[in-house]
């Protein structure tokens, strides 16, 4: 996913979809948590709750594929081989 000229990582589609829907669930109660935070110790306890729903749901950590592909997340598109991908397809979208 590109958002802001940035690459980021997506869930793992190989998960089940109810453990898929489970970890969403639980990453929108620790961001939740995380906004209602009264004190820097709750702050840090949802943050840490924020990375291990990301982790399992592979939007952070190790990846989840198998094909040797390297990990692009974060990165600015532009400085990747997706580069001119993204280049023609905002282009096309511009004519569209």
């Amino acid at each position: 996913m590109i958002i802001r000229g940035r690459l980021w990582r997506l869930s793992n589609p190989f998960l089940a979809p109810a453990e898929h829907g489970r970890l969403v669930r639980e990453l929108m109660s620790a961001r939740r948590a995380v906004r209602e935070a009264g004190d820097s110790r709750e702050r840090m306890a949802a943050r840490q709750r924020v990375d291990t729903a990301k982790r399992a749901l592979g939007e952070r950590g190790d990846v989840w594929w198998d094909d040797g592909s390297p990990d692009y997340n974060r990165r600015r598109v532009s400085d990747t081989p997706y580069a001119v991908w993204f280049a023609n397809r905002l282009s096309t979208s511009l004519r569209a």
